[in-house]
């Protein structure tokens, strides 16, 4: 780990160890990227051409999925 990173996760660690700090930016940086990664999916996926039988059949299914509950 670079001396800077570490510098840096030894200030901002506050009561937890430095073990605990890293592991909860872990845990953000994969959080991100994740979120990241289904932005992507989502900006493709909108970005083709749109299917009207697809969304149709898609809120049909959802009507009647609302309506039984």
């Amino acid at each position: 780990m670079e001396e800077s990173l570490l510098a840096q996760v030894e200030r901002t660690k506050g009561e937890a160890s430095t073990s605990e700090r890293i592991n909860e930016l872990l845990a953000r940086a994969l959080e991100l990227e994740r979120r990241d990664e289904l932005e992507r999916e989502a900006a493709l996926f909108y970005s083709g051409p749109r299917d009207r039988r697809e969304e149709r059949a898609f809120q049909k299914a959802s009507r009647r999925s609302i309506t039984r509950d």
